[in-house]
């Protein structure tokens, strides 16, 4: 099971809908995410939107950096541009690679569907791509 980092600023949507689709749409990787300056909830639109695809899970959930810095991972995503512009260095080498999405938190539902659409077709490809040359 390869194990993937998802990082954004807050962790309360892009970041969490990312790491809902990685575990609901690829087989063999396993997705967690983090913020770099987590909010602690999870945004309610971005909750929606995966209960509505029926891939929410309760243990989803806005978390620091720090919980998640020690966990071995094989690839680090970075989906916002502070996260990639802060992201730490890790305490052993891992790639990373950044795709980048506009914040919907503080726009309506429509803004979460397009959020969780351009994850589905644009970053899940990006990370099959960067763990099949591992």
């Amino acid at each position: 099971m390869k194990k993937v980092l998802i990082l954004c600023t807050g962790n309360s949507c892009r970041s969490i809908i990312a790491e809902a689709l990685v575990n609901a749409e690829l087989e063999g990787i396993e997705a967690q995410s983090a913020g770099v300056k987590a909010t602690g909830s999870v945004n309610p639109n971005a909750r929606r939107i995966l209960e509505e695809k029926g891939i929410w899970q309760d243990r989803y959930r806005s978390k620091t950096l720090d919980e998640m810095i020690d966990n071995d991972y094989d690839l680090i995503v970075t989906v916002c541009d502070h996260a990639k512009e802060t992201c730490p260095m890790f305490p052993r080498p891992v790639p990373k690679i950044h795709v980048g999405f506009e914040d919907p938190d503080g726009k309506g539902p429509e803004a979460f569907e397009k959020t969780y659409e351009e994850i589905s077709k644009v970053l899940l490809p990006e990370i099959e791509a960067a763990l099949a040359n591992d």
